[in-house]
């Protein structure tokens, strides 16, 4: 009897350790994984509340509603918000834990502070943006704010773009809502058609998202025509400077066709994927995507990066002297020429423009970038804002293909 007491007492401590190992290790491969979802959705919260607020003039409840709750966000319903309407910062945490706190910047947009200083980042964007004059009230979009609209033109079919217009707006399926909030309509250089879903008008901010890279390539095009960056520049990071570093070969041409050949996941249903973590838990989103590692020789494989966007933009941050002159870049240079006094472009804690995704800009200035483009980089009146933005994407075409016939010759003599 007492044997087999002792055996029985054995086995409950033999159990109880082995529960406890399980539960331990399991703790450390689950809790880290855990962790960074929540530091992601305290992040996504802060960052798209300080956003819609702050930015965009939206009502709290209606963002709320509208941009944080649905289908694929329940888990937000998980995490608390607080905003200081004085201060213009949200702040967001699950339970107390993994928060995060955004902050809005006059004419930086809203950025998430990722244990940077608060003082100090507020004092970086003091006097950075001088008043900017009202657009002309009586001249027409694009050159200013009036739009006079009036019957369909000659040769569009009416009665198909309303109904074009209409199934847009239209949400056939309430488990898989669009929430459009914005059509602009452009022919022939004039807005001809404009709708707004409820609570958003002409005036009203939006977020690029990926329409940003537009503007980003657009910020890169600039400098390369200042000649501060070449279309076949190498060794464009410091993480790729050393001297047995494969990175160290990619193009700047490679990088705006997204053929650097850098590992990134951009896949938007994993929660821990690349572009997620980088877009909300990380303080510096270039330095991120340029410490991925080579799966592709540079120019072969085409595939799509935020993480090459932001660096980008830290590419053209190291073309400034001055980090001011950096951060007012965007405004001088194609906000204030084009009119888009609503656009704005925040920088993460590092200092480098978020150039993948949140240009915020309302839709007549989000047409006014389109239309650059329409223009060939010409702006009205023949201004070569960005002196024919096809002719510099032409030069790409040749330059990436120059490259691969370089490296070909070499592959075959090695």
């Amino acid at each position: 009897m007492v044997q087999s007491r002792m055996f029985l007492g054995l086995s409950r401590n033999f159990w109880f350790m082995l529960a406890l190992i399980v539960l331990v290790t399991a703790a450390g491969i689950v809790g880290p994984r855990l962790y960074r979802m929540a530091l992601l959705g305290s992040g996504y919260m802060a960052q798209l509340l300080c956003s819609g607020m702050f930015v965009s003039g939206r009502d709290y409840e209606d963002l709320m509603r509208q941009d944080l709750s649905g289908p694929g966000l329940e888990a937000l319903g998980l995490f608390t918000p607080s905003v200081d309407t004085d201060e213009k910062e949200v702040s967001a945490a699950v339970f107390g834990l993994a928060g995060q706190t955004s902050i809005y910047r006059e004419g930086l947009g809203c950025t998430l502070i990722d244990g940077r200083d608060e003082a100090e980042l507020r004092a970086e964007a003091e006097g950075l943006f001088p008043p900017a004059p009202p657009l002309d009230r009586d001249a027409e979009w694009p050159d200013g704010a009036r739009v006079t609209k009036g019957p369909w033109p000659e040769g569009v079919d009416g009665a198909a773009a309303a109904r074009a217009i209409e199934a847009i707006f239209a949400e056939p399926d309430p488990k898989r809502p669009r929430g459009s909030r914005a059509l602009v309509v452009v022919y022939r250089g004039r807005i001809v058609a404009e709708r707004y879903a409820d609570g958003f008008d002409a005036h009203t901010p939006l977020i690029g998202w990926s329409m940003s890279k537009t503007g980003t390539n657009v910020l890169v095009g600039l400098r390369v025509q200042d000649g501060a960056l070449a279309l076949d520049d190498t060794r464009l990071m410091p993480e790729w400077r050393g001297p047995d570093d494969p990175r160290g070969a990619i193009t700047l041409n490679e990088l705006m066709r997204m053929t650097s050949g850098l590992a990134f996941d951009e896949s938007y249903d994993d929660k821990l994927s690349d572009v997620s973590q980088m877009l909300f838990t990380h303080g510096d989103t270039a330095r991120f995507a340029a410490e991925k590692p080579l799966i592709h020789e540079p120019g072969t494989v085409w595939s799509y990066s935020s993480g090459t966007t932001n660096i980008l933009a830290a590419i053209v941050r190291e073309t400034f002297d001055g980090e001011r002159e950096y951060l007012r870049f965007p405004h001088d240079r194609l906000f204030a020429p084009l009119g888009m006094r609503t656009a704005t472009l925040p920088p993460d804690a590092s200092g480098t423009l978020m150039g993948s995704s949140f240009l915020y800009a309302s839709a007549r200035d989000w047409a006014r970038l389109g239309l650059l483009f329409v223009q060939d980089g010409m702006w009205r009146g023949g201004t070569a804002l960005a002196g024919g933005l096809g002719r510099v994407f032409a030069k790409a075409d040749a330059t990436i293909a120059a490259q691969r016939l370089r490296r070909a010759d070499l592959a075959q003599a090695a």
